[in-house]
């Protein structure tokens, strides 16, 4: 099972070192407790564009996205998107989005397991991965995972954080 680690091995370090940034506002805010590997991921290369293509939310970004796109889905404008979206109640995570306009969420499994799934744009569907975020953005950065809606990536990568 891919680790932090095995992410980092594949995009670098991440862009914010390792500041004190948390996700305590996001939570105390929505009344939840966020999946553990989603806040690692996110503490480490969240409110950052991946190489000019996939935004992930991080503290600063996380609250804003989120119940944007809640209210979004809570009020029908989205036919594709199935489920409520957080902070409404058993909603699904936003946690990044592509240039493309695909959004990116995480589902609860039950028993601690969120799995990814997303409103990909272009093909006009809902994709279910059945993997946690780690596993699915080491596959999706190793190309091995999401090869017909995700570019081809460079050998090296780059952060935007502005």
């Amino acid at each position: 099972m891919p680790e932090l680690k095995d992410l980092e091995h594949l995009l670098g370090p991440s862009p914010w070192g390792s500041s004190g940034r948390s996700f305590g506002e996001a939570e105390a805010a929505w009344g939840i407790q966020l999946p553990p590997d989603f806040k690692s991921v996110g503490l480490f290369y969240g409110d950052a564009l991946i190489t000019d293509f996939l935004f992930i939310c991080g503290p600063e970004m996380l609250t804003e996205k989120g119940e944007w796109m809640s209210d979004y889905v809570r009020r029908g404008k989205s036919r594709t998107i199935p489920r409520p979206v957080l902070p409404d109640r058993e909603g699904m995570l936003l946690w990044g989005h592509t240039i493309e306009g695909d959004r990116l969420f995480l589902e609860d499994m039950g028993s601690g397991v969120w799995t990814v799934s997303a409103f990909r744009r272009n093909l006009g569907d809902w994709y279910e991965s059945g993997l946690p975020i780690i596993d699915w953005l080491v596959g999706v950065f190793g190309d091995e995972v999401a090869k017909d809606w995700m570019p081809e990536w460079p050998d090296r990568h780059w952060f935007e954080t502005d």
